[in-house]
């Protein structure tokens, strides 16, 4: 199953990105995972169909209203454990 590592910056912590990122990454049937990174961007790993992994990129270039995103890096990743996404503990 295709996987992509995700790394967003600008105003990303404090706002509430990784509850909407679970909620948006569960209604779309990804897999994976969100986090925040010591740098103050968040950190998102998401497994599912290119399409799908397509939308959520799409998604978090906007983000929830409360954040203001600057960049969102897309990189390819591996994917090797569990079903479902959930927020991971900070970096």
């Amino acid at each position: 199953m295709p996987a992509r590592r995700l790394v967003v910056r600008g105003r990303v912590q404090g706002v509430w990105y990784r509850a909407w990122t679970v909620k948006t990454a569960r209604t779309l049937g990804l897999d994976g995972w969100v986090r925040n990174l010591s740098d103050g961007s968040v950190e998102i790993l998401a497994s599912g169909s290119e399409p799908v992994l397509d939308a959520l990129v799409t998604a978090c270039r906007a983000g929830p209203p409360a954040a203001r995103v600057d960049d969102v890096e897309v990189h390819p990743a591996a994917w090797s454990d569990g079903v479902g996404f959930a927020q991971r503990s900070d970096e």
